[in-house]
């Protein structure tokens, strides 16, 4: 059977949530995957392939999922890839930007070209920001600022993308 390490970036749990969606959609599909944070991750070992999820912030990949691209760049490049990234908060903001974004934020790492990518509409609740979030979300330049809490992100489309990725990983 085949194994998938499905390792995520997270700051406040929506991105470590789809993580865990897309692990168990591939577990259902016969796909013997499991969700675990990006930073607890040290070796590859025992996974045939790696599927990244992200978030992007200012069009950057979480730092800890830029981490593990170093730290494992050798053993991803034995591996089947797949990345996802949450982007923008909102549907109607559209996801051709964060598109861009994602594959200019991979251009950047040595990850290699991954078989399958999926962007998706996130979530954004401003009491679980960290104090610096709040601070920044708080200026009147923000695109954050006065945003009320919401959660946008379309488990379908997520469940989706996971059954079309589960058969490119078998």
């Amino acid at each position: 059977m085949t194994q998938v390490l499905v390792a995520y970036g997270s700051r406040y749990g929506t991105t470590r949530e789809v993580a865990e969606s897309v692990a168990a959609t591939l577990q259902e599909r016969g796909v013997s995957a499991e969700a675990k944070p990006a930073r607890e991750v040290r070796s590859l070992d025992g996974y045939d392939g790696v599927v990244l999820g992200t978030p992007l912030y200012m069009g950057m990949v979480h730092r800890d999922v830029r981490a593990l691209l170093e730290r494992n760049r050798e053993a991803l490049a034995e591996r089947t890839l797949a990345v996802f990234a949450l982007g923008p908060i909102k549907a109607e903001d559209g996801l051709d930007a964060s598109r861009e974004q994602l594959f200019t934020a991979l251009a950047k790492t040595p990850a290699p070209t991954p078989v399958a990518t999926g962007v998706f509409v996130g979530a954004y609740d401003p009491a679980r920001l960290g104090l610096r979030d709040r601070l920044l979300a708080a200026l009147p330049a923000s695109p954050l600022h006065g945003e009320p809490a919401h959660d946008e992100r379309d488990w379908e489309a997520i469940r989706r993308w996971a059954i079309e990725l589960s058969d490119r990983l078998h």
